[in-house]
C-alpha cells in the first residue's frame, strides 16, 4: 500500500473515518486480561481483528504498551490484570551507567512478541492499514532514567541524557524496521514525556532524535505518526513539525482547533477526545456531544481526522466507543 497516497487521499476525502488509538478495550470483547494480551502475539493479533470487526476505523493500531522497549534494555516491567504495564525502578542513574548501557537486540524482552503480533495481524486485517505502536526516544530515556530524573538531568547532566538518547534512538530505528519487515504500514510513535519539556529543551533532547528515526524508516509505503499528549505542544509545534514525521496526533489537554492553525494544510493532524474522561468514564450522550463539538470546531480544516486524545484505556466502555463512531458518522451525514 502506498501510504503517502493513503495520507493524501485521507486529507482530500470529504468524509473521514475516525482513527482512534484503540486496542486495549479488546480485552472485554475477548474475555481476557491485559496481562494475557501483552504476553501473547496471537492474542494481540486476534484482538486487533476483533476491534477491526467492531468499528469502521481508518486504520488498525496495535497495543500502545510503552513498557516494552524499556524492558528490552533491562528495565523491570510491572504487570496487572487490567492495567497497561509500567516500568519500576531506575536503570540509569549516573553517567557511568549511561556509558555502560547496552543497546539490545530486536527481539529482546517482549519485543519479538509485538513484532510477531503485527505479522499475524496483517494476515487477519486486509481492509485498512495496520500500524504498530512504539515509544518515542525521549519517553524511552525517561523510563530508563526515571521520568522525574530524566527531566532534571536535561539541566544537570545533559551529556548523560544525550548518551541515553543515542542508544534509545539506535534501538528504536532497528525495532521499527523490524515492524516494517513484518508488514506494518507504519508506526504511531508516542513521545508524551517531551510534552513536559520547554520548547528549547524539546528542540535539543527530542526533535533531532525523532527526526533521525523518521528519516531512517519512512518511505512511500511506511509512515511515522507522531503522538504527543502534553499540555505544551502548541508552544513547541515548530520543534514537533521539524521531526519530519508524516502525520501528527495530539492529546485532549489542548485546543485542537487552535493547534490546526499551526499545521500545514496537507499534513494530517489527529485528536483529541478525552480517552479517560469521556471514553472510559463518560456516557454515550456525553461522548456524542464532545465528539460533535470537536468536529464542528475542527472539520473546517481538511487535514483534520477525529481521534482519541491518547491510547484508549482497557476499561473504556464499548457503548462509549460505539457512540464516538456513531457521532462521527452523524456529523458527516448532517453536512
Amino acid at each position: 500500500m502506498n501510504m503517502k497516497k493513503w495520507l493524501q487521499d485521507l486529507c482530500e476525502a470529504p468524509v473521514k473515518k475516525p482513527l482512534p488509538v484503540l486496542s486495549f478495550p479488546s480485552i472485554s470483547l475477548m474475555d481476557i486480561t491485559v496481562e494475557d494480551l501483552v504476553k501473547d502475539s496471537a492474542l494481540q493479533a486476534k484482538a486487533m481483528k476483533a476491534v477491526a470487526e467492531r468499528v469502521d476505523s481508518a486504520a488498525s493500531v496495535s497495543m500502545m504498551d510503552l513498557s516494552v522497549e524499556a524492558e528490552a534494555f533491562g528495565a523491570t516491567p510491572v504487570f496487572a490484570r487490567d492495567e497497561v504495564p509500567t516500568i519500576s525502578g531506575c536503570l540509569v542513574d549516573s553517567p557511568e551507567k549511561a556509558q555502560e548501557l547496552k543497546v539490545p537486540e530486536v527481539g529482546a524482552g517482549r519485543t519479538g512478541i509485538y513484532i510477531e503480533a503485527i505479522r499475524q495481524a496483517k494476515e487477519l486485517i486486509t481492509d485498512r492499514p495496520v500500524f504498530a505502536g512504539v515509544i518515542g526516544p525521549f519517553s524511552l530515556a525517561g523510563r530508563l532514567m526515571d521520568v522525574t530524573e530524566a527531566l532534571v538531568n536535561c539541566y544537570t547532566e545533559p551529556e548523560m541524557v544525550h548518551e541515553v538518547m543515542k542508544k534509545a534512538t539506535a534501538f528504536l530505528k532497528e525495532y521499527i524496521l523490524a515492524y516494517k519487515a513484518a508488514g506494518a504500514n507504519g508506526v504511531v510513535m508516542a513521545e508524551p514525556l517531551t510534552g513536559l519539556l520547554s520548547p528549547d529543551m524539546a528542540g535539543e533532547f527530542s526533535e533531532p532524535y525523532v527526526r533521525e528515526i523518521a528519516q531512517a524508516v519512512k518511505d512511500d509505503d511506511f509512515i511515522v505518526i507522531y503522538h504527543n499528549c502534553g499540555d505544551n505542544v502548541i508552544r513547541m509545534i515548530d520543534s514537533i513539525l521539524a521531526t519530519d514525521c508524516d502525520a501528527y496526533h495530539f492529546g485532549n489537554s489542548i485546543d485542537m482547533a487552535e493547534m490546526l492553525t499551526h499545521i500545514p494544510e496537507n499534513t494530517i493532524a489527529m485528536g483529541n477526545i478525552d480517552p479517560a474522561g469521556q471514553l472510559k468514564n463518560g456516557t454515550p450522550e456525553s461522548v456524542r456531544e464532545e465528539t460533535l463539538r470537536i468536529m464542528n470546531a475542527c472539520c473546517g480544516y481538511k487535514n483534520f481526522v477525529i481521534s482519541s486524545g491518547c491510547d484508549i484505556p482497557p476499561a473504556a466502555k464499548w457503548e462509549n466507543i460505539d457512540a464516538f463512531f456513531a457521532a462521527a458518522k452523524e456529523f458527516y451525514q448532517s453536512k
